[in-house]
């Protein structure tokens, strides 16, 4: 696939997301899609766990909205750069937030396969996350992956 077909997919994706439309979101994703988000420690694989993730996601952050700002890619994968902006609700992550619209880079890795998204790895920083949202990162960290997160 060439680079061009692969930032056109990544970008129907995107903007799926910012409108959180999780049926537009799935029309680009591969049966066996395998979404990572290493900041909250989770992996799910296959549509129907993805249409799950991402309703859960966008009920965390109603007004999530994603730009990407520059792209590279090799023969089988793009990696895209940009800004997330989203505001944090409810208590999901440990502590009420601060209702605040937090704002950060973000870096995503594509792989492709049948000429669609066929695993995403959607990176950012989960401390810039919780300052901009008044909330303690050791206390998101708990909720996201246990106290034994808490040992060192």
């Amino acid at each position: 696939m060439n680079g061009g077909r692969m930032y056109e997919l990544a970008e129907k994706l995107a903007i799926a997301k910012s409108r959180q439309d999780v049926a537009a979101a799935l029309e680009v994703l591969h049966p066996e899609m395998v979404l990572e988000t290493p900041a909250f420690g989770t992996r799910v694989k296959g549509l129907g766990e993805n249409a799950r993730i991402l309703t859960r996601f966008f009920k965390s952050f109603p007004d999530y909205h994603v730009t990407l700002d520059g792209h590279a890619s090799s023969a089988e994968t793009l990696v895209c750069w940009g800004t997330a902006r989203m505001t944090m609700t409810g208590d999901r992550f440990g502590e009420v937030p601060n209702g605040r619209r937090a704002e950060l880079p973000v870096f995503i890795a594509f792989a492709f396969r049948d000429d669609k998204i066929a695993h995403e790895r959607f990176v950012f920083d989960l401390s810039e996350l919780c300052a901009q949202s008044g909330i303690s990162t050791d206390a998101a960290r708990r909720k996201l992956f246990g106290e034994a997160s808490q040992a060192a």
